[in-house]
């Protein structure tokens, strides 16, 4: 059976009639039902050259959150969270050794919601994880992920997930769809699951490149996205700038499960299914978030909404051809 599916760059919003007269008076807040809300509805990935305690604190400042990566011991992981303070910050786990501990550790260190962070959600051990982590923690928020189905979505959700991750194969530095022939376009993964029946939030994961692709998310019923490229760079990431004779300063940007990363936390890799790549140094994290915070706001003003769930009502999709995805990009030639 074959199904035809869609991505960010296949589609696009029609403008409707809108009286929004200031962005300022949109709300991009969220509940994120542990009696925390989100000014923006954006999180950092739990990713090593993305988050570190700056990360987690600008991240807070701004109206997001981050979730601190799990790739360091545990007493590392849980000094990021404290240093954090007095900052929200999401911290990662994953499902199998010693994840109960670390999920302790974290959540004594002032962690207020635990990630279940792993590459294929729609498994028995993820599930099951889920659920111990549900048991040993009733009331704390979990998160977890990755899923691209509708069925698994539910089925993360009844294991007793807060927010689900929706993405797989999608991120600039994810080789999964071409190392495994396996995966959906984010976009539809969004489509899919916001069919759900569940109380549990949907978060974008993967294939985000702009604003853009993130009010596309949150029309097609995301309660938030998940960004890492968009960060990579800033100033306030971990690592070394890097100086290139004649180039711009730059720094490392890699996926959790390239062999880089697997190497210099495990020793060795076990798959290949990201890669490790430099990026020019950006500036500040802090004016990226500000711009991504206009960006929203001016998509969701083009829709004549002045919150998510409105412009979900009223969002009407139109599919682009490739001509149409190309004058969609700017395109000028000197």
């Amino acid at each position: 059976m074959f199904l035809k599916v869609l991505a960010f760059d296949d589609v696009l919003l029609r403008p409707l009639y809108s009286e929004v007269i200031s962005r300022s008076d949109i709300d991009l807040s969220l509940d994120i039902k542990t009696g925390m809300s989100m000014r923006m509805p954006v999180f950092a990935a739990p990713m090593d050259t993305i988050m570190n305690s700056k990360m987690a604190t600008v991240m807070w400042q701004s109206g997001g959150r981050g979730v601190m990566h799990r790739y360091c011991s545990i007493e590392e992981q849980a000094d990021h969270i404290k240093n954090a303070q007095p900052a929200e910050v999401f911290a990662a786990v994953g499902i199998t050794g010693d994840y109960l501990d670390r999920a302790f550790a974290l959540v004594d260190a002032g962690a207020v919601g635990i990630c279940v962070d792993v590459a294929h959600g729609h498994h028995i051990t993820a599930i099951q994880a889920i659920r111990n982590l549900r048991d040993n923690h009733p009331d704390i928020h979990i998160m977890a992920g990755n899923v691209a189905t509708l069925e698994a979505f539910n089925d993360l959700s009844d294991a007793g997930a807060d927010s689900i991750r929706v993405g797989i194969g999608g991120g600039s530095i994810c080789s999964t769809r071409i190392k495994t022939g396996h995966g959906v376009p984010t976009f539809q993964s969004v489509l899919e699951c916001a069919r759900s029946d569940r109380d549990t939030l949907l978060v974008a994961d993967g294939g985000i490149k702009n604003t853009g692709d993130m009010v596309k998310a949150l029309a097609a019923g995301a309660d938030a996205v998940m960004i890492g490229s968009m960060l990579a760079g800033t100033r306030e990431t971990p690592g070394n700038v890097i100086t290139v004779p004649g180039g711009a300063p730059r720094k490392v940007y890699r996926g959790m499960a390239s062999p880089e990363a697997q190497v210099e936390w495990h020793g060795k890799y076990s798959s290949n299914e990201g890669v490790s790549r430099t990026v020019i140094l950006k500036g500040s994290a802090t004016e990226v978030l500000f711009d991504i915070d206009r960006g929203i706001r001016s998509g969701l003003s083009y829709s004549g909404a002045k919150n998510v769930r409105t412009l979900q009502s009223k969002a009407d999709f139109i599919i682009q051809s490739s001509s149409g995805a190309k004058e969609s990009s700017t395109h000028i030639d000197f």
